[in-house]
């Protein structure tokens, strides 16, 4: 899977933009500031129809605009897609596939599969656990519609039970239904979480021991509420009734999926509480390219990798590892200077020098 071209009209900083892109290693350079990270973006937004920036789709569109436009075409092994999305101010958006209309977000999703890592993901590890179920949630969307319907429905019934909960007069039997519908959701939401959990462990440790030399084993461990997954839906019912009156008390549903979360380990030792900021990066290392041969073992195909100036964050080791691993996967990088990878990239890669929202190629370097 790759991406041939890409085209922004009034995106961002992009008055207009049309950009070719090679099957392998793409880096654009530029100094802070200068459109390089609209790029990543706007290819994240074809990706889950929205932005990893911002939750309002209206700062996407150029200043004094009244629209942006994003389009794209994917390489794919089997039947290759044209991505066009229309972003309105009003807050609305049209997206098109193959020149047809889609109506779901769910529909957009797995078209083109991506993984990004930017200097933000060190919130995996050292932030709330909100951070990490973001994480798991995104994965799982893109590998998996049913996921995506079960989370969305989840997450709307937990509104309007929370709302009961505030009210003055709890009415006991709408929080019935409300939990057994819960109950219901929740069942798929966290065996795929699980599932996920397992992927991480059995590609992150030979990933792991290779960036760090053998020096270091990395564990995942989910953490819910549940002794035994064998009857989740039943444990979760019981549970939901369990606390009830707690719940009614505080006016917020105490358990369930929203709730959970995942630890990393590093030889046994909590790493978002022990762990060194070294260690932090190299288990986000680890995640993202476990996330890359998890996508590839589901679909068949590795999905594009979006590196948004990392590369100054990692020390010398663990630069070689990422970009000694890209060979089979289309990357975009982001960079302010291309001295820390030359010597990592062939003449087949395209390099790109980003200024004021123009892009320009470098032809020479060719």
């Amino acid at each position: 899977m790759y991406i041939k071209y890409l085209q922004l009209l009034n995106y961002r900083n992009y008055k207009q933009l049309l950009v070719e892109l090679c099957s392998n290693v793409n880096v654009f350079i530029g100094d802070n500031a200068q459109g390089k990270t609209n790029i990543l973006e706007s290819i994240y937004y074809c990706s889950f129809g929205k932005s990893h920036r911002t939750s309002k789709d209206k700062e996407l569109i150029k200043w004094d605009e009244n629209e942006a436009f994003i389009k794209l075409q994917v390489i794919r092994e089997r039947l290759d897609k044209k991505i066009e999305i229309k972003i309105l101010k009003e807050g609305k958006k049209a997206i098109n596939i193959n020149s047809i209309k889609i109506n779901k977000i769910s529909e957009l999703m797995g078209n083109c599969a991506v993984v990004m890592f930017s200097p933000e993901d060190l919130k995996i590890i050292k932030e709330s656990p909100g951070n990490r179920r973001r994480f798991l949630d995104m994965e799982l969307c893109q590998l998996d519609g049913r996921y995506y319907y079960n989370l969305v429905q989840y997450n709307k019934v937990l509104t309007e039970r929370n709302i009961t909960l505030k009210g003055r007069n709890v009415d006991r039997a709408i929080l019935d239904i409300y939990d057994e519908q819960l109950s219901s959701f929740a069942e798929y939401i966290i065996k795929k979480r699980l599932w996920y959990i397992k992927k991480l462990n059995e590609f992150g440790n030979d990933i792991h021991k290779e960036i760090t030399e053998d020096k270091e084993n990395i564990e995942f461990k989910y953490i819910c509420h549940f002794k035994s997954y064998d009857d989740l839906k039943h444990d979760l019912l019981e549970n939901l009734i369990r606390n009830r009156e707690k719940d009614i008390e505080k006016k917020m549903t105490s358990v369930g999926p929203h709730r959970d979360d995942f630890d990393i380990y590093i030889n046994g030792v909590d790493t978002r509480s022990f762990g060194s900021q070294g260690q932090q990066r190299t288990s986000i290392l680890t995640i993202k390219f476990s996330s890359l041969n998890i996508i590839k073992e589901v679909t068949g195909e590795y999905p594009i990798l979006l590196l948004d100036d990392v590369l100054s964050e990692l020390d010398l080791k663990r630069k070689r590892y990422v970009l000694s691993s890209i060979n089979q996967v289309q990357t975009i990088i982001t960079c302010t200077g291309i001295e820390d990878i030359k010597s990592y990239i062939d003449d087949r890669a395209n390099i790109f020098y980003v200024k004021d929202g123009k892009v320009q190629q470098d032809k020479e370097g060719k």
